[in-house]
């Protein structure tokens, strides 16, 4: 295997929640790998991940809008082949997640949590999966698990279920497509330092408990995600499928 396996050049990448954080890193690592790559957010602003990419002299676009709404997952899909002409890749990233006891969780968390970290993740799938088949072409999808896909986690429920049923979904997914030469596979981040664990990282005492428990001694920083993504995303993991692969500086082998 020589490196150009691990080259997108001509290939075309749609990243969810890519305006920063994990999907941020992700994006630019699949255009610095040569991909051209479409990019999501909720805020209206674009942020500086389409810069960077256009930097490079890749085709990119930013596509705004709230995955709990399906008509987004539709009007995402339908701008990146109007853009790029076709989707090649998938990342599945865009996320949220809401903290509160169990016995009192309200469930309009519950609905909200579901389906932006979990509906929105199939129907994507489910879109990208359609035209990669009709195109007989193969293709990449990479959905973005958690620690806690393995894990029940403490006042997360609706994100635990969420991101139990992404690895599940990953496996379901491969059973069905990878005779079609479309790779499914999922990344469980660990504890990583985004906007999403930024209540974790100021509370003194949790900050303690968990880098305790973490063998790498650290946080996770969205550059640790961008190579197993870059993997997933090539030629160089074809015969990988169903697989949710940990980066998580060895919490879960603790």
């Amino acid at each position: 295997m020589s490196l150009e396996s691990f080259q997108l050049n001509g290939k075309n990448a749609l990243v969810t929640g890519s305006r920063r954080g994990l999907g941020a890193a992700i994006a630019v690592a699949l255009a610095e790998a040569g991909a051209n790559v479409g990019c999501h957010g909720r805020d209206p602003n674009p942020g500086a991940t389409c810069d960077a990419i256009s930097a490079m002299g890749r085709k990119t676009f930013y596509f705004s809008g709230d995955l709990a709404d399906p008509n987004t997952c539709t009007g995402l899909f339908e701008k990146t082949i109007a853009e790029f002409g076709s989707i090649d890749i998938l990342v599945n990233n865009a996320g949220t997640i809401r903290r509160a006891p169990a016995a009192e969780y309200p469930m309009e968390f519950w609905d909200e949590l579901i389906a932006v970290n979990l509906t929105s993740a199939f129907r994507l799938s489910q879109l990208a999966g359609r035209h990669m088949l009709q195109r007989r072409l193969g293709g990449k999808i990479v959905n973005i698990a958690s620690v806690l896909s393995f894990q029940g986690g403490v006042f997360v429920s609706a994100y635990t279920a969420a991101k139990g049923g992404i690895a599940q979904l990953t496996k379901a997914l491969a059973n069905e497509w990878a005779a079609h030469g479309i790779n499914v596979n999922a990344i469980a981040p660990g504890y990583m330092a985004t906007d999403n664990t930024t209540a974790l990282r100021s509370d003194a005492v949790r900050n303690r408990q968990l880098l305790e428990r973490i063998p790498a001694g650290r946080w996770g920083e969205p550059k640790d995600i961008a190579g197993a993504a870059l993997y997933l995303c090539s030629s160089a993991s074809d015969y990988v499928h169903g697989h949710v692969l940990a980066v998580d500086g060895g919490w879960l082998g603790r």
